[in-house]
């Protein structure tokens, strides 16, 4: 909802109520305690006035969507809804938002024309974008991931966003889950007698002819999730501070040796999966013991590798049934 504002005719009467009561309490803030107003603070700092639970939101990034559909809100604008339904099927939308534009630049003009009561960004999005959104509607910016603390930044955005929305029951709830279907999966594992098993996840895609191969080194949520499960990551290369995710090309895989290794792909986006279309007949791929071995895995489409608990319960789903084969 819209920041809070107070008239100076409603502050001056609930004054006179609370002299009558006989209490010395500022007005403004028995008027918020009425009114359900919550404060709440971004990632960049920024505080978020809100007279209650949002009901009309907007998220500008797939993550942040998730969170708000998985909590049972169903967001009124989202970026890019076409590429959410074909990368996170996991947790499919429950409506028909509007579409915003793309992630990086959302049409300001259109997210107006919602009149959401809040704004969910992460820090992915440029700031003058964000300073254009605050203009239309309260922002709340969460971080967009942390390689420190994957998923420790995943369940508080959750947590962020349920507050913002009246949903913290329900987000304990999917914390609750996620926890256990980590144990239930580890502990499959084990008994097919997978504990500590070197599992390489990576995604690619091809521009230009070339092919990039992006690893999810330990700090990324998925490499996290993957060492839950007690399977050790064979990535020796640093990732990035964000979402943990490092760069090499078919070369650089001749370093992981004979591990399992796996990749997500969309058949909606054919750049997206260069392990059985541009390397194909690579030489150097064909050679790789992994692939000779047959331990590549493709694990089901739509899952959102930096999304919310939903997406990981999935993941953890189809690790576990790609290794116990």
């Amino acid at each position: 909802m819209r920041r809070l504002l107070l008239t100076v005719a409603a502050a001056t009467a609930a004054a006179l109520t609370l002299g009558a009561c006989g209490t010395t309490e500022p007005a403004a803030d028995q008027a918020k305690k009425s009114t359900g107003h919550l404060t709440l603070t971004g990632a960049s700092g920024t505080k978020v006035e809100l007279d209650g639970p949002a009901k009309k939101v907007v998220g500008t990034e797939w993550n942040v969507v998730e969170h708000l559909v998985a909590l049972g809100v169903a967001p009124v604008g989202i970026a890019d809804v076409k590429g959410y339904k074909s990368w996170d099927k996991a947790v499919p939308l429950k409506n028909e938002p509007k579409d915003i534009g793309t992630r990086g630049e959302p049409s300001m003009d259109t997210v107006a024309s919602l009149a959401p009561d809040l704004i969910v960004a992460t820090s992915d999005l440029p700031k003058a974008a964000l300073t254009q959104l605050r203009k239309i509607a309260p922002v709340l910016d969460l971080k967009s991931a942390d390689a420190a603390d994957p998923i420790g930044q995943m369940t508080k955005d959750l947590d962020l966003i349920a507050r913002a929305t009246g949903t913290t029951e329900q987000a304990g709830k999917l914390k609750k889950g996620f926890e256990a279907k980590l144990a239930a999966g580890r502990q499959e594992l084990e008994k097919a007698g997978r504990k500590g098993t070197a599992f390489a996840f990576a995604d690619g895609y091809v521009d230009g002819g070339q092919v990039t191969i992006r690893p999810y080194t330990g700090g990324s949520l998925v490499g996290a999730v993957n060492e839950k499960l007690g399977l050790k990551n064979p990535w020796t290369m640093k990732g990035d501070p964000a979402y943990g995710l490092g760069t090499t090309d078919v070369e650089g895989l001749t370093k992981l040796g004979d591990v399992q290794f796996a990749y997500i792909g969309s058949d909606d986006d054919k750049t997206s999966n260069p392990f059985t279309g541009a390397l194909a007949d690579n030489a150097v791929w064909k050679s790789l013991p992994f692939v000779k071995a047959g331990k590549v895995h493709r694990l089901p489409d739509g899952v959102w590798m930096f999304g919310g608990t939903g997406s990981m319960e999935s993941y953890v789903d189809s690790v576990v049934a790609a290794l116990k084969k």
